[in-house]
């Protein structure tokens, strides 16, 4: 997988998430507490940051994707 392919999933899944909050902002302002779409909405967003992380730490397992920057070695 190249590299550009895995930002694009990164961001992809980010837009996705921001997607749900703002849908669950829209849901808790329209709907008054009447419907669930605010909690489902919200709890999208959490599966998906949860999933986020767990593919993040997979990739880094796996060897995928190597961190850098902070407190690395030259």
């Amino acid at each position: 997988m190249n590299d550009s392919l895995k930002t694009l999933l990164v961001i992809a899944f980010l837009i996705v998430i921001l997607w749900n909050l703002g849908a669950g902002l829209y849901y808790m302002l329209v709907d008054k507490g009447e419907s669930k779409r605010t909690v489902n909405a919200l709890t999208r967003r959490i599966a998906l940051s949860v999933a986020l992380i767990l593919l993040v730490v997979l990739s880094s397992y796996m060897g995928w994707i190597e961190f850098h920057g902070v407190g690395s070695n030259p």
